[in-house]
């Protein structure tokens, strides 16, 4: 018996910051409050039709980024276990209905999960996954994911 894996032919790159602006799914007083810390500025991605926001902490630190991935749901997967692998992280099941990973390592915390042809990750300079987590919660329903 043979057995093949399918994956996707091309995962997306890590989005990049490009532009300077406000993100239109996740307020900054609201990353202020989950994470801890002031946000001086925002940067956004090319990416549509949601682009990846980026907070700074100050003008060169990224405090706290998102990215949501509409698209392929073995893609969604993919993307997921790229930003958390399986045999690196702990389960993630939040919001409900949602699953992927998340991990903390020296430069913070990472929550990933796909749902369907959907997929959210959130990393954070604080090593606290339930930081990242209740930032996904929060853009999952504000999107209607």
């Amino acid at each position: 018996m043979v057995t093949t894996t399918t994956t996707p032919s091309e995962i997306p790159g890590v989005p990049q910051p490009t532009t300077d602006g406000e993100c239109p799914y996740l307020s900054s007083p609201d990353v202020a409050q989950a994470n801890g810390q002031l946000v001086r500025k925002v940067r956004l991605s090319a990416d549509k039709p949601n682009p990846a926001c980026f907070f700074y902490a100050n003008a060169t630190d990224v405090q706290l980024s998102v990215w949501v991935y509409t698209g392929d749901p073995k893609t969604a997967k993919a993307i997921v276990d790229r930003a958390a692998p399986i045999a690196q992280s702990s389960p993630a099941t939040s919001p409900e209905g949602w699953n992927g990973g998340s991990l903390v390592s020296p430069d913070g915390a990472v929550y990933a999960v796909a749902k369907g042809a959907n997929a959210v990750i959130v990393t954070s300079n604080q090593e606290q996954t339930i930081k990242a987590r209740r930032i996904t919660e929060s853009v999952v329903q504000k999107l209607g994911l």
